[in-house]
């Protein structure tokens, strides 16, 4: 089941992997029997965060369109991305072609190891977006995850969703399964837990860490974070001198990677999205 909002009236793509590529608006006919139409809230926002809010593109790739003069407000020009608009009241067109609400896209990717989380990668490496459709309207990452490390990932247009995942205030269980090249031992685990100094000096520690299970000569631990930093079980175990070999998200909240093949990726269910709703109104 695809979870997305009802259609709008314009359905908005950018190229994933280039911002300065062409934006394609595909028209949906208004139907006139059902006039009323679901309405952003007046509230108003900055004209590259109104894009990024519609599901057009991302804010850095709605600033440029914006300073190329490709963006008019109420039929004028505007050059400053922080422009006010008032969502659902202002009418906003990119290349002559007016912008509404995308349809809400909510998907989870099993990243692979090796490639970037990002849109564009100015060394040229591959990209989650390598992952995705080339029919699906723009989505941006939910979080990222290093190169270096594997599982589980959200991406989505919904932008306020998207930032209430992530904030630090909503303590939404993130899971990792961690494959190490020590064996582990009640002492690794407490020093986690109640936590450490990185060698950048930022204290770190995890909410949670337990044994999976042990091999001759490594392990894999289960660390649960609640307010992640920048690679921040890699430093933890880095300041301890343990090699990581494997790091694979498994879980945010309610929601886990389950039997999704490395690389593929899939809608969220409603009951899902429900669930993840309900954790963050929780937290």
């Amino acid at each position: 089941m695809l979870f997305m909002s009802d259609e709008s009236l314009f359905s908005s793509r950018a190229s994933h992997n280039s911002p300065q590529s062409r934006y394609t608006v595909r028209v949906t006919r208004r139907d006139n029997k059902n006039p009323k139409q679901p309405r952003e809230t007046s509230r108003k926002v900055g004209l590259a965060r109104a894009l990024s809010k519609l599901g057009l593109c991302s804010r850095s790739q709605a600033a440029d369109l914006i300073r190329s003069g490709r963006v008019r407000l109420n039929g004028a020009i505007r050059l400053d991305p922080e422009t006010p608009v008032r969502l659902g009241r202002d009418r906003v067109a990119v290349d002559g072609l007016a912008v509404a609400p995308s349809e809400r896209l909510y998907l989870l990717l099993n990243k692979p190891r090796g490639i970037v989380t990002t849109a564009a990668d100015e060394r040229g490496r591959d990209t989650v977006y390598s992952c995705l459709s080339e029919n699906l309207p723009w989505v941006a990452p939910v979080g990222r995850l290093d190169k270096a490390s594997e599982g589980l990932l959200l991406l989505t247009n919904d932008s306020e969703w998207a930032a209430r995942i992530t904030a630090p205030e909503t303590h939404l269980a993130k899971i990792y399964h961690v494959q190490i090249g020590v064996i582990a031992g009640v002492d690794l685990l407490q020093k986690l837990e109640q936590g450490l100094t990185t060698k950048e000096g930022e204290f770190l520690r995890v909410t949670r860490a337990g044994i999976l299970r042990q091999g001759e000569r490594n392990s894999w631990i289960e660390i649960t974070l609640e307010e992640g930093k920048n690679r921040h079980i890699r430093r933890m175990l880095e300041a301890l001198g343990i090699e990581v070999l494997r790091l694979v998200r498994v879980a945010i909240g309610p929601l886990s990677l389950g039997t999704l093949a490395k690389g593929a990726s899939r809608p969220l269910s409603a009951e899902e999205k429900i669930a993840l709703d309900h954790a963050l109104r929780s937290s």
